[in-house]
């Protein structure tokens, strides 16, 4: 007799996202999922009882100190840092991603390369940029157009004795691929370069693991986590350690994460992101999960994942059925190859169309390049305004695919 998997209590989650108590259907989340009430309470709490600035000797200040810390350490918890001062946290991704490589600036040396993908989204590309004004050279690593993947052969081809870094996303946030991550750092390290991954588009689907990841940094916004809008980057703490202090002058270089963190953090919101982590483990709890933090953490998405690949498969065996429609990126869950993040378009239409089609029963979904131009002009998609892009979350319910799907096939027949 075998034991049936724990499922998700769907209406004990979605009670913990007051936003959905609307009639919206809620499948634009890949550009911010809904925000959980345990976090918005603790930004509330602590602007109204701990506005204060830190480092005071009086007890509020001390106080605050403490919630503020807790913050970095929940966070540490939730990407399982080695130490908490590997955590860095700033307003986005992309603001962090700048910082990084404003810090990695004075070490670059002419002819250093640079291997970025042109599947990324721009903020793991864009700064990396800015350093060919120190003489750094950029290599692309492009997208096969026949199976929309980045071939490890190419990326063997790229890799040189003078590549310093290689900039990857861990899933496209178009495509929703999963790339190979742990053994893309291999790779690199094996060559003496270090790699940079962006998880924008992979934290809310999957619980991260920097360290298993084998990056040298890994970066993602909470505000797509079910969070506040802020952002984490993690890094070795060796590697940070040696980079370029970014705050004042007086700030030592082995203060970390304070050094990478010019203004300090955002206090509210670090404070904020606690409730994160507690809802992580509550749903594990929920689940039956009697380990620890991370393993009710990790039993939570395991839960995620499988309702997710559902509501997936069920869009997606829909889209595969309508030969109006061409999907970009796989186009099955099978054996986890993808994320719950949908791209599509419609023979004959405007992407904008399909948008605006759906605007009309308060559905929210989107259209365009989601700043992977770059991706979709390899792919040669900006003629029809970019792509159709639906993205789920564990929140959603069958009924509301169901209800995508019905005016999906109205406006394409």
């Amino acid at each position: 007799m075998t034991t049936a998997e724990p499922t998700l209590n769907l209406n004990q989650i979605r009670a913990e996202f007051p936003a959905l108590n609307d009639d919206c259907v809620y499948l634009d989340n890949a550009g911010g999922s809904q925000v959980l009430r345990r976090v918005a309470d603790r930004v509330s709490d602590y602007l109204l009882t701990s506005s204060v600035q830190l480092g005071a000797s009086y007890a509020q200040s001390q106080q605050a100190g403490v919630k503020v810390l807790a913050a970095r350490q929940s966070v540490a918890t939730l990407i399982n840092a080695a130490h908490d001062d590997e955590v860095v946290m700033g307003g986005s991704t992309t603001s962090l991603m700048f910082q990084l490589t404003q810090a990695i600036l004075p070490d670059i040396r002419p002819g250093d390369e640079i291997i970025v993908t042109n599947t990324d989204h721009e903020a793991n590309i864009g700064g990396w940029t800015r350093l060919k004004t120190a003489g750094a050279v950029l290599k692309i690593w492009e997208v096969n157009p026949l199976t929309l993947a980045l071939d490890l052969q190419d990326l063997e081809r790229l890799l040189s004795p003078r590549v310093k870094w290689v900039a990857l996303t861990h899933a496209s946030n178009v495509l929703g691929t999963i790339n190979p991550v742990a053994q893309v750092a291999a790779m690199a390290h094996a060559a003496g370069a270090r790699l940079c991954v962006d998880a924008v588009a992979y934290a809310p689907h999957r619980l991260v693991d920097v360290q298993a990841s084998g990056a040298d940094i890994y970066a993602f916004s909470f505000y797509k986590v079910f969070g506040p809008h802020y952002a984490v980057l993690w890094g070795k703490r060796d590697l940070l350690l040696s980079l370029h202090s970014l705050n004042h002058f007086f700030i030592g270089e082995n203060v970390i994460p304070y050094k990478l963190q010019p203004g300090n953090v955002n206090y509210e919101l670090s404070y904020g992101c606690i409730g994160i982590s507690d809802y992580l483990t509550c749903v594990g709890t929920d689940l039956g999960s009697t380990g620890t933090a991370r393993q009710k953490m990790q039993a939570a998405f395991d839960a995620f994942e499988k309702h997710e690949d559902a509501l997936a498969e069920r869009l997606l065996t829909y889209l595969r059925s309508n030969k109006a429609v061409r999907i970009i990126g796989v186009d099955s869950t099978a054996a986890g190859a993808r994320m719950p993040t949908v791209s599509f378009m419609v023979a004959g239409q405007m992407s904008e169309a399909v948008v605006r089609h759906m605007d009309r029963f308060n559905i929210g979904i989107r259209f365009g390049d989601f700043y992977a131009r770059r991706l979709i002009d390899a792919l040669g998609l900006q003629a029809q305004g970019g792509v159709v892009r639906v993205s789920i979350a564990h929140y959603n319910t069958p009924e509301e695919i169901d209800r995508l799907v019905q005016h999906l096939d109205e406006f394409i027949g």
